[in-house]
Formats: structure tokens, C-alpha cells, sequence
């Protein structure tokens, strides 16, 4: 049930992603150019992030440390597969595109985003108040 649950609440994750990335790219980046306007989608992007892992996490049952860090693991997998898709297929970027988005070297924050997502479970629990265990 766990695993379901966790699934469904990065299902809603990459839902508000997508559409902040659209607004990103119709609204933002018209206004201040593609960096910024991804600098700038980084950090709502991570706090639409938290906020969807705080509304979730009582719901997914994540309550020890072991069961929130797999739920981060879990998350950032399906993110990074979800990008890679995303990225190739529907956006027929190039495989050194997808890249610039990792490298920070090259202005790309997606590593770091993918480890945002990866916490997020614990910084939504956090956020609630849950009490985190450190036996499940």
C-alpha cells in the first residue's frame, strides 16, 4: 500500500510540475529569459515540491526514516525516468540538452532538484509535525 500511495503522490508531483513548467515557459521566460527563468522555477518549483510531500505524507503512511527515505528514492527515480522521457521523446531534446539540465557547470539545477525530491518526504513530514521513527 505504501509503495501505491507513494506512486499516486509523485503522480500529483509530476502533474504540478508540469503545468509549472508550462507557466514557466508561457508566462516567465518571455519576461527574463530561458536561466533565469528556469533559476527562478527551480525554487518555486522545489517549494511546490515540499508542499505537495507535506499534503501526502500522512496520507502515504511514511512514518519511519527507512520507509521515507524509499518513498524519496522511489520519487526521484520516477522523476529522473519521467524527465528522461519527457526530455527525448516529447521534447525531442538532445541527449547533451538533457544533460546541460544536470550540470551545474552549465547552468542546469536538475541534480539538485532530483535530490530535493528525494528529501522531500521528510521535509513534508517535518513540515506536519509527523513523528518519525527510526524503526520503519
Amino acid at each position: 500500500m505504501l509503495v501505491m500511495r507513494a506512486a499516486a503522490a509523485w503522480a500529483l508531483i509530476a502533474l504540478v510540475e508540469s503545468i509549472h513548467g508550462t507557466l514557466r515557459v508561457l508566462w516567465l521566460q518571455p519576461r527574463v529569459g530561458e536561466l533565469r527563468a528556469r533559476q527562478i522555477a527551480f525554487v518555486t518549483g522545489s517549494m511546490l515540491i515540499v508542499a505537495v510531500a507535506a499534503l501526502t505524507v500522512k496520507w502515504i503512511g511514511a512514518r519511519g526514516r527507512r520507509d521515507l527515505l524509499l518513498v524519496g528514492l522511489l520519487w526521484a527515480g520516477l522523476m529522473l525516468l519521467f524527465e528522461l522521457v519527457l526530455g527525448r521523446l516529447a521534447s525531442g531534446y538532445s541527449w547533451d540538452r538533457i544533460a546541460a539540465d544536470y550540470d551545474p557547470r552549465r547552468g542546469g539545477l536538475m541534480a539538485f532538484g532530483l535530490l530535493l525530491v528525494a528529501a522531500a518526504p521528510w521535509l513534508g513530514a517535518r513540515l506536519r509535525g509527523v513523528r518519525v521513527t527510526a524503526s520503519r
